[in-house]
């Protein structure tokens, strides 16, 4: 057999012998790239988490959450790379340029969501995705092969990540008052930042004056209506044996869009603790990012029966009250209290196998990867929340104690006129019927505990 060996791929693919007999850049230039890179990603990372609670648009703050970890995984993997070059010490933490540092301050400073989409995605985003471009071409192809390979995979994300802030700048309007802004404050930073640092350069502020104050209190917009209503205890119909496992997972569904709490409280984690390692921030988004997916599964499931998600009362009252109350560590100990309870048969196993009863393939499908980011997360929480205390118990114990300190206040919000914890289950529960020819069950459609003097694992309370 003849073998033509001029014709097979050189270099194992990587390029041409003649790309590869021209010099790239000095690996003194590429890790200064590359740590500049790490940086910007980091930047938005922190910009996501900073802006996420307090954002109201459902599809913006679930966004944030996706985009917060892409920058969250891409920013470790350069800084693993990074760390396998000649460059000790690493300097991971080192601002790169001030200029730098400008730019992403007042990114996260501006003042209203239409310029903040817009400087993120477009201006952020975008110039990153210049950048590592210039990088590719102008790096040597098989000497730096390890870092090309890292920024394909980043390239593939930031340009999502563009795609969908050109959508969303083009759905929130035409009117973007950011001429001025970009002309005298933008650009020039972007300008400076290309240059050689220098102490003497005039960096120009207009949102970032003030250094940034981080926002904890929940904002939702006009769909998410009456947020304070507790009129529906879903974990108590959905562990009665009354009622049918296909009404159970319409509630379950109801429970997974209601997990868009967990990612306002997650970010408040995030954003108000400090001196953690890296690998504490990687791994927390991660999770957040999993209750946003959760969040956003429900909404799948309803739209997929043909429900209206707008008309269950998707509270706020947990993530409000964890965030406005608690402190950063109580709140992370609730949150993996509530993990530990899902661990039994009766938690996310139940919740699976009620979904496989139900005759709806998409609900066992939602609840089975559910389970599976229920058992990372608690893995997490052993990690990064229980190594705090003295045992797993003691860990538990403060968390439990937490979370009675903020439920339940079902009395209080009705008496300052806040909601009055109207029943929504019933015209949600007969739409779901109507939609998918189901019978009605009378005792279904009924059913209106609430969570007066209870909260989420059933556990009594004395009322407020």
């Amino acid at each position: 057999m003849m073998i033509d060996y001029e014709k097979l791929p050189k270099l194992a693919g990587l390029c041409t012998l003649e790309e590869a007999a021209k010099p790239g850049l000095p690996l003194e230039e590429c890790v200064r790239r590359l740590k500049r890179f790490q940086y910007s990603f980091k930047r938005l990372h922190g910009i996501f988490i900073g802006r996420l609670t307090s954002e109201p648009i459902y599809e913006l703050k679930t966004a944030f959450a996706h985009h917060a970890y892409l920058c969250a995984e891409h920013a470790t993997a350069l800084r693993q790379r990074i760390s396998e070059m000649p460059e000790p010490p690493l300097g991971l933490e080192d601002v790169p340029h001030p200029a730098l540092e400008v730019f992403f301050d007042e990114i996260l400073c501006a003042p209203d969501t239409n310029q903040f989409v817009y400087a993120v995605y477009l201006e952020a985003v975008g110039t990153l995705i210049e950048e590592i471009g210039e990088y590719e071409r102008e790096t040597h192809p098989l000497t730096d092969a390890p870092s090309r390979r890292l920024l394909k995979f980043a390239q593939i994300e930031l340009a999502e990540m563009y795609q969908f802030g050109m959508k969303a700048v083009t759905a929130l309007g035409d009117s973007w008052p950011t001429r001025d802004w970009d002309e005298h404050v933008m650009g020039p930073l972007l300008k400076v930042a290309k240059t050689a640092p220098s102490p003497d350069a005039e960096l120009p502020r207009r949102y970032s004056t003030k250094p940034f104050t981080y926002d904890s209190v929940p904002q939702r917009d006009e769909r998410f209506a009456d947020p304070w209503n507790q009129a529906i205890n879903p974990e108590a119909f959905l562990y009665s044996d009354e009622f049918q496992p296909r009404d159970k997972v319409l509630m379950m569904l109801f429970k997974r869009l209601r997990e868009i709490d967990v990612p306002e409280m997650m970010a408040s984690i995030l954003a108000e603790t400090t001196g953690k390692p890296w690998a504490y921030t990687r791994d927390m988004t991660r999770q957040l990012w999993d209750e946003a997916r959760h969040a956003m599964m429900g909404e799948v499931g309803f739209f997929a029966l043909g429900v209206d998600w707008t008309k269950a009362r998707i509270s706020w009252n947990w993530s409000y009250r964890l965030n406005t109350e608690c402190t950063p560590l109580e709140r992370h100990g609730v949150l993996f209290f509530i993990e530990q309870g899902l661990m039994p048969k009766t938690g996310k196993r139940y919740e699976f196998e009620v979904a496989s009863e139900s005759g709806i393939p998409l609900a066992a499908t939602i609840q089975d990867f559910d389970w599976a980011d229920e058992v990372l997360h608690s893995q997490i929480g052993r990690e990064w929340y229980v190594k705090q205390f003295g045992s797993l118990q003691e860990a538990l114990a403060f968390g439990d104690v937490a979370w009675t300190k903020i439920t339940s206040n079902w009395t209080t919000v009705k008496d300052r006129g806040l909601t009055q914890h109207e029943n929504w289950w019933t015209e949600l529960y007969r739409e779901a019927c109507t939609a998918n020819g189901w019978t009605i069950d009378p005792g279904a459609a009924a059913y209106d505990t609430s969570y007066e003097g209870r909260r989420a694992d059933l556990k009594s309370l004395s009322t407020d």
